[in-house]
């Protein structure tokens, strides 16, 4: 639903007041934030304090003198955010993704309103409701999916884009502009968005806060999202590659047990592996695996692959179907599995970087993979299951300082 929003006053300057969420920021890049501007979000998003200063109600007190200064002004009615970001993907032309700011109702999963898609942890919802109890205010929001069937919220939002922007800004090479948008055109907007129900992309803990504190205070039952159509052609999802660092691992030791599963293949020198890897996934379930010998070693699940055989493997055909499930568990657990000293496993959307940590010789090898649809997630997400850890990385990241929402 619209809301009245607080938003930075100096919008001439914004590119300097907003950051990424606080769930992507290195200290290092906190640090780079913080020092562009004294108001930059960072400084209550992810709070510093003086020894013996409790960092929440330091956030609360700069947000407080932030206020009565005049940096945040409120809005005069409840409106909308429409957001645009346009972006450059690892591999492909530039991009532009539409979405919309709106207050989302933070009720249970079980209401089946919002479907999450990964388990959360407790350590990051403590720190994320300690500081909305301290603050009253949603700093940043949460990003949801809806599935908008006929394209009605997408085609809404193309033609808000089509308008002179509110505003402007930079953020990290992904140009934003925003439109404020009330009256009739936000209700109808907000309509369109909710007529189904809606798929947490990024924001789990902070959706799971914010229902935590809506049952401390009733009046605060909704949280700041950006809602972006499943039709939005500018909607990307990364895949999220393995790169394993350890002595002792060699893969190849483990392709006798691969073929029971996998037609096992290698892509020709002069293949770009990550065109060769889109090609192959075509065919279906498939990953490529890249060895510091310069070898490009390709799996690709059998039609009749034994998967019930795989106790590690959840026995949900939405999971299964997912080729982060079947990699993870046939191929990246093995290779973990293959020594007794203790191994690292690292995380990447880019294959490049994946890749180069191989030829350096610094990762022992790579296992890369095609990003997961949108349907999946929603399949998963609807077969009440969760994706393993680190299946998605949907780009752009929602910037926050954008807009704020203040809770009752």
């Amino acid at each position: 639903m619209p809301f009245r929003g607080e938003r930075y006053r100096a919008t001439d300057r914004l590119s300097a007041l907003i950051a990424p969420p606080y769930d992507v920021i290195s200290p290092e890049q906190r640090g780079r934030y913080a020092a562009w501007d004294s108001h930059n979000i960072v400084h209550v998003m992810l709070p510093e304090a003086m020894a013996h200063e409790d960092r929440y109600a330091r956030a609360a007190a700069l947000l407080a003198a932030w206020r009565a200064r005049g940096v945040l002004v409120t809005d005069a009615e409840p409106s909308v955010c429409v957001l645009a970001q346009e972006y450059q993907p690892p591999d492909g032309p530039a991009r532009t993704r539409l979405g919309v700011f709106a207050a989302v109702a933070a009720e249970p999963y079980e209401a089946g309103r919002v479907k999450p898609h990964e388990k959360t942890h407790a350590g990051p919802k403590a720190d994320r409701l300690a500081l909305l109890r301290a603050t009253r205010t949603n700093l940043e929001s949460i990003f949801l999916i809806a599935p908008d069937a006929d394209g009605a919220l997408a085609a809404e939002l193309v033609g808000i884009a089509k308008t002179a922007p509110t505003a402007r800004a930079e953020l990290d090479g992904v140009r934003v502009r925003v439109w404020v948008v009330g009256g009739e055109v936000a209700s109808r907007i907000a309509h369109l968005a909710s007529r189904s129900p809606l798929y947490i992309a990024d924001g789990h803990h902070r959706y799971e806060t914010a229902v935590a504190y809506a049952q401390e205070n009733p009046a605060g039952d909704r949280v700041l999202a950006l809602l972006v159509s499943a039709r939005d052609q500018g909607l990307t999802i990364l895949p999220t590659h393995r790169m394993i660092f350890g002595p002792g691992r060699d893969p190849l030791t483990l392709l006798d047990r691969w073929a029971r599963f996998f037609e096992v293949g290698s892509l020709p020198p002069r293949v770009d592996p990550v065109a060769g890897l889109a090609a192959i996934g075509a065919r279906g379930t498939a990953c490529l695996m890249a060895l510091p010998n310069g070898q490009h070693l390709t799996l690709v699940l059998k039609a009749n692959a034994p998967l019930d055989a795989v106790p590690g493997l959840p026995p949900s055909p939405a999971v299964r179907a997912l080729d982060v499930a079947v990699f993870e568990e046939l191929v990246v657990k093995e290779i973990l599995l293959l020594d007794t000293s203790t191994p690292t496993l690292t995380y990447t959307p880019d294959a490049r970087e994946a890749l180069l940590a191989v030829r350096k010789g610094a990762a022992t090898c790579a296992v890369l993979l095609n990003a997961p649809k949108v349907e999946q997630v929603f399949a998963v997400a609807d077969a009440g299951e969760a994706m393993p850890q680190k299946s998605t990385y949907f780009i752009p990241k929602v910037p926050s300082g954008l807009v704020l929402r203040p809770l009752v």
